[in-house]
C-alpha cells in the first residue's frame, strides 16, 4: 500500500501508519505507548526494530529543509533500539535510520515533540549492506606493490621505495585532499567515455580539473605512473562486483552517546578547507556565536554560519593591492592551476575556482577577533623583508617571497585588516605569552610570529613580525653561531641549518614558551621541530621509519606531541623520555626513538599489511578543556576515510562518524565551551567537510559542504 503522510496543523499532529515493501514504519499515536522514550516537546524518540527485534547501535538521521539552510541531527540507538533526537528546532522533519547490515529505512515526516518508532530495512544482499560501509573498507581493496617491486626492479622510479609509496598512498598525496574509497572514487564517472582499461581511466580521471596538473605530477611523474596500473585494477574489480573483506563493527560504548548536527554552507562548487568556532586557549571566546570558514583556493567568499538561527551568510574578503594576482599556480601555490588542465566530469572547462585572498586557516583570539593565514596581496615581497634592510630578523635571513600572509576580522566591526609577513603562512596559533604572539606554520625555511601586542599598539606589521631559520645547534654550545647549509657537509664548530618542505602544524607549548612543529610532511625527513623563541635554536626528531611519516599534529598539555600518521596510527612524541643528548654532533634526528609510540587507528589495513589501518588522517588537535565531554587532554583525530573523528582515550579508541551524507571529509576541528554550566548541552566539537570535491560526496552534484557540531552526552537517551 502506499505511505501516507500525515498532514500537521498548528502543532497537533495525527500519527499514522505505513507499510513500504514488506518493513512496517509506525508513528505512535499522540498518548505515548507503554514503555515509550522519555522525550520533551523538541525532541523525536522511539524505538527501531528489525526483523531480529531492537536495532542497537544504527543511526537514526532527522533533516529539515524548513530552515534557512539544510539542517540534520543524528543520533544513535542504544542496547535497546532505543533512541532519542534532541533539542530541534521547529521544522518539519524527514526520520529515517541508517546502519551496518541495513539500507536505508523509508523517510518518515515528522515533527518534534512525538514518538516515532521506526522499522529498520534488512540489507538484500552483501552489495547492499557494503554500499554504507566507510570508504576505508572499499579503499583497502586497493593492492600495495611487493616489496621486490622497488628498488629499480619494475617501473617504479628506483628512488621510491616502499614506504614512500605507502606514504603517498596515506595522508600525504591524494587522501591529502580527497576521500578515496567512496562510491564516486571507486567508479569511474561515464562522463570521461570509453577506455581499454582502469589504468587509462585513472590517467584520465586525475588529469581534471584545477589540480590536475600536481595530480598528475604526483602520479605520472614522481611515481613514475605505475599507480594507475594499481588505482585501475582496484576500480576494475569493483566494477565487476568484488566486495570488501571487512565489515564495520557497530557504534558501541561511548560511541552511541554522539550526538551529530550538520548544516550546510558555502556553494555547490565551492569547497571550504576549515572553520574556526573559538580561541583554544580559551574555548568560551565567541560563545554561541557564528563560525568562520576558509575556503582557501574555492572563492574570497568566506562563509559565515550563525548556529543559533541556522543562517549563512558571506563575506568577501579583499587584498590590500586590488590589482594582484590570483593565487594559483607556481610561483603562488602548486597544487592548484587558474584553469582546468582537462574538463571536469562534473562541471567540463569551467573555472570553478577563484580567488586572491586564499585563506587558509582562522583562529580567534581571547578578545574574539578572528586571525586567518590569507594573502594579501601578490608574492614580491616588500623591501624591510630583504637583502640590506634593518629589520632585525632580515639581517640574519632575508625573504625576497611570501606566497600567503596574515589577516584579521573583527566581527563587532567586520573591519578586515592586514598583516604584510614576510613569510608564508598555513596553520595560525596563539601562544601563550603575554604578548598573545601568532604563530605561522607554511614559513618554509624560517619560523615566524606575529606580535600582535605591537601591532595591536602600532598597527606596524614590520614592527610586529620576526623569523628565523631552523638551525641545530650541532656545536653544542647552547648559542645560535654560524651554520652551514643544509645541502653542505657538517663543519666542526658550526651549526646546522635543515631544510625541506618546512613547518606544516604548528603547535606553541603551554608552560615552557617553545613552539613545536610537524615537519618535513612532503619534502624531505619528516618529523617533530621544536623552535625556542629565546635562543632562536631549533631541535629535530625524525619520525622512526615504521611511521613513515606526519601529517597535522597538536600538543597536550603536558607537552606531549600527537600527530597524524602515515602508518595508519595515531604517533605521539614525549621528548622528556629522550636520554641522549638533545643537542650536539649526533642531535639530528634519530636520536630519540625513545620518544615515540604509535596508536593503531580503528579500520583494516591493506593485503600484506594486516596489522596496520589504511585510515588517512590528516589533522589531529588535543582538546585541553573538555569541549568533547570526553575529558580534558583527549587528542581527536580526523578520521579521512571513516566520515568523521578518532579520539584516543584511556588507551581506546573512539570513532565519532558522520554517517550521513557519507563521504564527510575535514581538515581540521576545534572545539568550543558555549555555557561550561549547562552539561553536554554546553560545549561541543566543530569542524567542516573540506574535500576540495564537494561533489564527490553522497547527493553528488549539487551537494554542499557541510559544518558539524559534534556532542558527547552522558547517555543515548539524554535529552
Amino acid at each position: 500500500m502506499k505511505m501516507k503522510n500525515a498532514l500537521y496543523l498548528g502543532v497537533v499532529a495525527v500519527a499514522i501508519a505505513a507499510v513500504w515493501a514488506g518493513s512496517a514504519v509506525t508513528l505512535s499515536a499522540q498518548q505515548p505507548a507503554r514503555g515509550a522514550v522519555p522525550i520533551d516537546g523538541d525532541d523525536i524518540g522511539g524505538v527501531v526494530t528489525g526483523v531480529n527485534g531492537p536495532e542497537a547501535g544504527v543511526w537514526v538521521i532527522a533533516e529539515t529543509m524548513d530552515l534557512p539552510t539544510k539542517f540534520a541531527r543524528i543520533v544513535v540507538t542504544d542496547d535497546q533500539g532505543r533512541y532519542v533526537v534532541p533539542d530541534l528546532p521547529k521544522a518539519r522533519y524527514q526520520v529515517w535510520v541508517r546502519g551496518y547490515g541495513l539500507v536505508d529505512s523509508p523517510r518518515i515526516d515528522a515533527m518534534p515533540g512525538k514518538q516515532l518508532n521506526l522499522r529498520a530495512v534488512t540489507a538484500p544482499d552483501a552489495a547492499a549492506a557494503a554500499k554504507y560501509y566507510p570508504a576505508i573498507y572499499w579503499y583497502t581493496m586497493m593492492k600495495i606493490p611487493p616489496a621486490q617491486d622497488f628498488g629499480g626492479t619494475t617501473d617504479i622510479p628506483k628512488d621510491v621505495t616502499q614506504e614512500l609509496w605507502r606514504r603517498r598512498m596515506n595522508n600525504t598525496d591524494c587522501i591529502g585532499c580527497h576521500q578515496l574509497g567512496q562510491e564516486s572514487t571507486r567508479t569511474i564517472p561515464a562522463a570521461f567515455g570509453q577506455f581499454k582499461s582502469g589504468a587509462e581511466a585513472w590517467g584520465r580521471r586525475v588529469a581534471s580539473g584545477q589540480t590536475g596538473e600536481l595530480m598528475m605530477n604526483r602520479l605520472a611523474v614522481q611515481l613514475g605512473g605505475v599507480p594507475f596500473k594499481y588505482f585501475g585494477d582496484w576500480t576494475d574489480r569493483v566494477a565487476k562486483g568484488e566486495l570488501p573483506k571487512h565489515k564495520p563493527p557497530r557504534p558501541q560504548g561511548v560511541e552511541r552517546n554522539i550526538v551529530i548536527t550538520s548544516w550546510e554552507w558555502s556553494t555547490d562548487k565551492h569547497y571550504l578547507h576549515d572553520l574556526v568556532s573559538s580561541d583554544r586557549r580559551y574555548p568560551t571566546v565567541n560563545a554561541y556565536g557564528a563560525l568562520y570558514g576558509s575556503p582557501e583556493y574555492a572563492p574570497d567568499n568566506m562563509a559565515i554560519l550563525d548556529p543559533k538561527t541556522n543562517k549563512v551568510t558571506f563575506f568577501k574578503m579583499p587584498v590590500a593591492d586590488p590589482s594582484a594576482p590570483e593565487s594559483f599556480g607556481p610561483p603562488f601555490h602548486a597544487s592548484a592551476a587558474a584553469k582546468p588542465m582537462l574538463p571536469s566530469a562534473y562541471w567540463g572547462e569551467e573555472k570553478i575556482w577563484s580567488q586572491r585572498a586564499n585563506n587558509h586557516n582562522g583562529m580567534f583570539d581571547k578578545k574574539g577577533r578572528v586571525w586567518f593565514a590569507a594573502a594579501v596581496r601578490g608574492i614580491e615581497n616588500p623591501a624591510f623583508c630583504k637583502k640590506g634592510s634593518e629589520h632585525p630578523s632580515a639581517k640574519v635571513f632575508p625573504l625576497d617571497r611570501s606566497g600567503r600572509q596574515v589577516s584579521m576580522l573583527d566581527p563587532k566591526t567586520m573591519k578586515y585588516s592586514f598583516i604584510d609577513t614576510c613569510f608564508g603562512t598555513h596553520h595560525p596559533q596563539f601562544g601563550y605569552d603575554a604578548d598573545d604572539t601568532l604563530w605561522l606554520s607554511g614559513s618554509g625555511p624560517v619560523a615566524g610570529w606575529v606580535n600582535t601586542k605591537v601591532w595591536d599598539e602600532t598597527g606596524d606589521a614590520a614592527r610586529a613580525q620576526g623569523w628565523a631559520p631552523w638551525v641545530l645547534d650541532t656545536n653544542g654550545n647552547g648559542k645560535l653561531d654560524e651554520w652551514t647549509e643544509p645541502d653542505k657537509p657538517a663543519e666542526a664548530g658550526k651549526d646546522t641549518r635543515i631544510a625541506g618542505s618546512g613547518p606544516y602544524a604548528v603547535m606553541p607549548h603551554p608552560t615552557d614558551g617553545s613552539v613545536w612543529y610537524t615537519f618535513n610532511v612532503f619534502v624531505g625527513r619528516p618529523g617533530f621541530v621544536r623552535f625556542d623563541p629565546k635562543t632562536k635554536l631549533s631541535e629535530f626528531y625524525a619520525v622512526p621509519k615504521e611511521g613513515l611519516g606526519v601529517r597535522g599534529g597538536d600538543i597536550d598539555k603536558d607537552g606531549v606531541l600527537w600527530g597524524s600518521g602515515s602508518n595508519g596510527s595515531l604517533i605521539s612524541f614525549d621528548r622528556r623520555k629522550c636520554k641522549a643528548p638533545l643537542n650536539g654532533p649526533q642531535a639530528t634526528g634519530d636520536h630519540c626513538p625513545e620518544g615515540f609510540a604509535f596508536h593503531k587507528y580503528p579500520g583494516p589495513g591493506f593485503d600484506g599489511f594486516e596489522n596496520t589501518s589504511a585510515e588517512a588522517s590528516y589533522y589531529t588537535w588535543v582538546d585541553h578543556h573538555n569541549t568533547a565531554g570526553l575529558g580534558d587532554n583527549v587528542p581527536i583525530s580526523t578520521a579521512n576515510l571513516q566520515d568523521g573523528f578518532v579520539a584516543f582515550k584511556d588507551g581506546k579508541m573512539i570513532l565519532m562518524r558522520v554517517p550521513y551524507p557519507m563521504g564527510f571529509y575535514a581538515k581540521g576541528l576545534d572545539g568550543r565551551i558555549d555555557d561550561p554550566n549547562a552539561g553536554w548541552k554546553g560545549r561541543g566539537l566543530w569542524s567542516s567537510s573540506g574535500d576540495r570535491t564537494p561533489w564527490l560526496m553522497e547527493g553528488g552534484k549539487g551537494s554542499k559542504p557541510r559544518a558539524v557540531h559534534i556532542q558527547v552526552r552522558p547517555d543515548p537517551l539524554a535529552h
